[in-house]
């Protein structure tokens, strides 16, 4: 039983064995599929468009603020699924795979820090707004603060759509799904 257990471990080591061409991990894609692509890349666009309603249109339901809410609340949970599905996408590229994290978080570090900034912005100012206006929607609610707040989510919102648009098809590019030459070049400068 224990040759038998040995026998096995040694094929799974052995390069004859293994099928997959050379310069190929053997998990994960091995290619970017446009199919796959196009529909991750209709739901981040079919969420960016919602967030972008929400954000022009909450205020005209001022009136209902049940409605509101629920609104608010599909909103943030956009916002959250739109960054959870870009860290996948980030973890299924070949150059995650091969370990080069850094390189990766060097290149969407601005994306990831306006995606949590704009998702602690947009929190912020929902849970003020809705605190404020729940008892008495007629009243008017905008003080200063929560001015300078409204302007400065709305601010932080274009800059979000823009580097999340930016990301989602610099993450459609095929090189990032498969073994290339600069690629190794940048593994072998990192192992250095």
């Amino acid at each position: 039983m224990f040759l038998s257990c040995v026998g096995e471990s040694s094929a799974a080591l052995d390069p004859s064995w293994n099928h997959n061409p050379p310069g190929r991990p053997a998990f994960g894609p091995e290619t970017l599929h446009t199919s796959n692509y196009s529909l991750v890349l209709f739901i981040q666009l079919s969420l960016l468009s919602f967030d972008l309603f929400v954000n022009s249109f909450s205020e005209l339901l001022r009136k209902e603020p049940a409605v509101q809410l629920v609104l608010f609340i599909i909103q943030d949970i956009s916002i959250l699924f739109n960054l959870i599905i870009i860290l996948l996408m980030l973890f299924n590229t070949y150059v995650f795979q091969v370990g080069l994290v850094a390189l990766l978080l060097d290149r969407f570090r601005a994306m990831l820090m306006y995606s949590a900034l704009y998702l602690t912005l947009s929190i912020i100012l929902h849970s003020w707004i809705m605190n404020l206006r729940w008892l008495n929607s007629n009243r008017f609610i905008w003080t200063d603060g929560l001015q300078a707040l409204f302007v400065f989510q709305r601010v932080v919102a274009i800059l979000y759509y823009y580097f999340y648009k930016r990301t989602t098809e610099y993450l459609g590019d095929p090189r990032l799904y498969e073994d290339s030459s600069w690629l190794r070049e940048v593994f072998a400068r990192a192992r250095q």
